[in-house]
């Protein structure tokens, strides 16, 4: 008879161990500007291959929301969403819970006007530079004392074109993908300053952190695995785990 116990409390606890892996979260909710080839409206796109890898094999569906960049900010931080895609580390201080991998790497470029100096890390601050509304790059681009914000990316281009502004600031492949509507992209010249990691931002609750902690574990083994790497060989993007 003893060992019937012993038997059945082995089993219960090997039980309770199994659910102690399983996240208690069987969604998670992901915000995001539509990026071209990484977080289309449709689903499609590097950045949401990489989330479906990560969640869907710890049993956690994806649910995706398309807004504007700053918006999926608002619906974190609100708990309407719980993470946003496209963040660098501590882009966001309130309401946000940042994991420990980044998942991707942006190269941060400066459009310019082929008649303008390029531009380096080193002398960006002397020059008049604009972004898109919420992107934050003063926070990661040293020494920067005149910039500004636009809602469209067109809109910085018609300011470059009207010299009121210096040089663009972007990841390359969004610049890439802007000159590619202009009619005469021989006027322009992309100069690369610098590299940074994407984060996912998760709410700062109890289901958000959870998330995170899954996201790292799940990070950690696909990294060590290199079971990302042919997803980044698929979408065309340089490899940012070597």
């Amino acid at each position: 008879m003893a060992r019937w116990w012993f038997v059945a409390l082995l089993s219960m606890f090997g039980v309770l161990d199994a659910q102690a892996q399983q996240p208690a979260a069987q969604q998670i909710r992901l915000a995001s500007e539509v990026w071209e080839e990484h977080t289309e409206a449709d689903g499609q796109g590097l950045g949401w291959d990489i989330m479906r890898e990560i969640f869907e094999p710890a049993g956690v569906e994806l649910i995706i929301q398309s807004v504007p960049y700053t918006r999926s900010i608002g619906l974190v931080q609100r708990g309407e969403a719980d993470a946003w895609v496209g963040s660098y580390r501590d882009e966001v201080d309130e309401g946000v819970h940042y994991p420990k991998w980044h998942y991707d790497a942006d190269r941060i470029s400066a459009l310019g006007l082929t008649t303008q100096q390029a531009p380096s890390l080193a002398t960006l601050g002397q020059y008049r530079l604009v972004w898109m509304r919420g992107y934050e790059y003063q926070r990661y681009l040293p020494n920067l004392n005149n910039y500004w914000e636009v809602q469209r990316r067109n809109s910085a281009l018609e300011m470059l074109n009207y010299g009121r502004v210096d040089f663009y600031i972007d990841a390359r492949t969004e610049i890439e993908d802007l000159l590619d509507k202009t009619a005469d992209k021989s006027r322009y010249r992309i100069t690369d300053l610098t590299s940074l990691p994407v984060y996912l931002g998760f709410s700062d609750s109890p289901r958000g952190r959870e998330l995170a902690q899954l996201y790292d574990r799940r990070m950690e083994t696909l990294v060590k695995q290199g079971s990302l790497r042919p997803l980044f060989e698929r979408w065309r993007q340089p490899y940012p785990f070597d």
